[in-house]
């Protein structure tokens, strides 16, 4: 969702990236941190964190009961409520973050995909059209996978909601946490594929490897560890900021075709 709103204000909006550190970033990392533990200390509290699938999950204990008739069942440890509260309001966070997130995907893309139709009017000559077609469908692209990261990993969630407990436990312990991982990948991906023009015959996962890779160490005699990996710089599409051209005004008016062929005459 951060990923999704710095996008969102960088380019429909004309935020800079420092104004986004400062007014957003910030905020929302006190947010998160007291959201957490919030959420965390109020079932330990409680005492709802019980065995669940051989972990420590949010779960209550059914047991028999001595004050009521044989084999009627009643809870001796962790509180129902809790655990209906909290999953509610994780599935109903989940069910957010997917709208929000969808929501300014289709935004900025649809923002792109009109910045590179004005381009076209004010911006003469092949060259120049095709570079500025070819960054539009990147951004675009790195865009839908980012969304598509974010259903991969908590659309399954949702839906394991109405599956029986374990099975909705091993699903949302399989998927979720792997988000981190699918962002990071689309994150460096355009790194990658320019490690790729650069070195043609590259297989992506070498790529990958050649740019996460940590560099190697050559002790220098002052006891400093000099870097020998090869620096890979950030492809255009890692610099969202430059697609933003809320506050750029045209720097020519626009010429029709046979106009600007008798120019060229």
């Amino acid at each position: 969702m951060a990923i999704s709103l710095n996008i969102l204000l960088l380019i429909n909006f004309g935020w800079k990236q420092e104004q986004f550190a400062k007014k957003v970033e910030r905020p929302m990392h006190f947010i998160i941190i007291t959201y957490v533990l919030t959420i965390a200390i109020i079932p330990l509290v409680s005492e709802t964190y019980n065995p669940l699938c051989g972990t420590c999950f949010l779960n209550v204990i059914w047991d028999t009961c001595s004050t009521k008739d044989e084999g009627e069942l009643c809870i001796v440890r962790g509180n129902e409520q809790v655990v209906t509260v909290i999953r509610l309001i994780a599935f109903a966070l989940i069910l957010i973050v997917l709208i929000f997130c969808t929501v300014a995907m289709v935004w900025v893309y649809l923002h792109v995909r009109r910045q590179e139709m004005r381009n076209r009017r004010y911006i003469f000559g092949g060259s120049n059209n095709t570079e500025n077609h070819r960054e539009s469908r990147r951004i675009r692209k790195i865009l839908f996978l980012y969304t598509l990261s974010l259903y991969f990993s908590y659309a399954p969630g949702l839906f394991a909601a109405f599956a029986n407990k374990p099975i909705s436990a091993s699903i949302s312990r399989t998927f979720v946490p792997l988000l981190g991982f699918w962002n990071m990948l689309v994150y460096f991906l355009p790194n990658c594929l320019k490690y790729q023009r650069d070195h043609p015959g590259t297989w992506l996962v070498t790529a990958y490897f050649q740019v996460l890779r940590p560099a190697p160490c050559a002790w220098s005699p002052s006891g400093m560890c000099a870097g020998q990996k090869e620096e890979v710089e950030d492809a255009p599409e890692m610099n969202f900021a430059k697609f933003n051209t809320t506050n750029e005004q045209p720097a020519t008016t626009p010429v029709d075709s046979a106009t600007q062929n008798n120019d060229l005459e």
